[in-house]
C-alpha cells in the first residue's frame, strides 16, 4: 500500500515500522480484540499516524525556520552517549551513518519548533475551569485510608526456622506486656531496626493483606498481638489513624492545571492536523 501525500510518497515500509513501533503497547491495551479486527486498526492507525508526520514535515519545511547545524550536532552526541554499540542507534533510527541520523533529528526539531509555534499563545486555564475539573474528578484526588505503623519483626527464612523466630519475638511481647516501651522493645529485638521499626504512615491496600487485617484494626496507641505474615512474626503499634479523603482543591491545584494545559494543548494540535488533512491531496496508489 503507498500513499502520495501532497505529491510526496510514502512507502508501505513506513506504515509497517510504525505499525511495529506500536504493536506492544497496542497488543497489551486491545488484548481482549479479535485478533484480525486489532491488526486492521493497528494498521489504520499507523497510516495515519505516518500521513499526518508527513503533513507536519512537509509545513514545517514550508513554515518552520532553520534548524542550526550545531543543535542537531549537539543532540547527535547526547544521543551517542546513551549508546554502548553505536550500531544499535543506525538500527532505531532505521539510518546507515550519522548524516541519515542527523537528517532525522533535523525533521524531528522541525516538528517541535512548528508544535510549539501552535500551542505557543494558549491561554492558561480558568480559575472556573479548575473548579469543575476538580468536581468532576474527585476519585483521581482521594487518598485511601492510613495509618502511622511501626513494627517488630522476625523473619522465617533459611537462616531462622518458624520456632526460633516465635521464640524470639515471644521474648519481645512478653516485655511489652511487662510495661517496656515499644520503643525500646523495638531496637532490641526486630530484624528491622530501621527508624524504630518506624514504617511512616501507609496506605490501605499498600502492604500485604495479612498485615493490614491487623493494623487497620487498631486504635491510635494500640499495640496487636503476635501475628504471621508471609515474611514472619510481627508485632504492630498504631500512632495515628486517618480515614480516606479528597485531597483539597489548593493541595491539587496544580496537578489540574497541568492537566487542562495538556487537555488545552492536545485539542490545538488536532485542530492544526485536521486543517492541514482538509487542504492536502491524499492519494491510495
Amino acid at each position: 500500500m503507498v500513499f502520495i501525500v501532497n505529491s510526496e510518497k510514502v512507502e508501505d515500509s513506513a506504515i509497517q515500522q510504525e505499525a511495529e513501533r506500536l504493536r506492544p503497547d497496542y497488543e497489551r491495551v486491545f488484548a481482549d480484540q479479535d485478533a484480525k479486527e486489532r491488526e486492521a486498526q493497528l494498521l489504520e492507525w499507523s497510516r495515519e499516524n505516518v500521513i499526518e508526520k508527513v503533513l507536519i514535515i512537509q509545513d514545517a519545511e514550508k513554515n518552520g525556520g532553520k534548524i542550526p547545524p550545531d543543535q542537531v550536532e549537539a543532540t547527535l552526541a547526547k544521543l551517542k552517549e546513551q549508546y554502548d554499540d553505536p550500531g544499535q542507534l543506525y538500527k532505531d533510527f532505521n539510518a546507515e551513518n550519522d548524516e541519515q541520523v542527523k537528517k532525522d533529528i533535523e525533521k524531528q526539531m522541525r516538528i517541535e519548533q512548528r508544535i510549539s509555534k501552535v500551542c505557543k499563545n494558549l491561554p492558561k486555564p480558568s480559575q472556573a475551569d479548575i473548579q469543575k475539573y476538580y468536581e468532576e474528578n474527585q476519585e483521581q484526588f482521594k487518598s485511601g485510608e492510613r495509618a502511622r505503623v511501626a513494627h517488630i519483626v522476625k523473619y522465617v527464612n533459611w537462616q531462622t526456622d518458624e520456632k526460633t523466630a516465635y521464640d524470639a519475638i515471644s521474648q519481645a511481647y512478653d516485655e511489652i506486656k511487662s510495661g517496656v516501651a515499644f520503643e525500646v522493645v523495638v531496637d532490641k529485638h526486630t530484624d528491622c531496626a530501621d527508624s524504630g521499626g518506624d514504617l511512616g504512615f501507609v496506605m490501605k491496600g499498600q502492604m500485604v493483606e495479612e498485615f493490614e487485617d491487623v493494623v487497620f484494626n487498631l486504635g491510635a496507641g494500640q499495640v496487636s498481638d503476635i501475628f504471621r505474615t508471609r515474611f514472619g512474626f510481627h508485632i504492630a503499634k498504631v500512632y495515628a489513624r486517618e480515614p480516606a479523603a479528597v485531597a483539597g482543591l489548593e493541595e491539587v491545584k496544580d496537578r489540574i492545571t497541568d492537566a487542562l494545559t495538556e487537555q488545552m494543548r492536545s485539542e490545538a494540535i488536532d485542530k492544526f492536523i485536521d486543517g492541514l488533512k482538509s487542504e492536502a491531496k491524499i492519494e491510495e496508489v
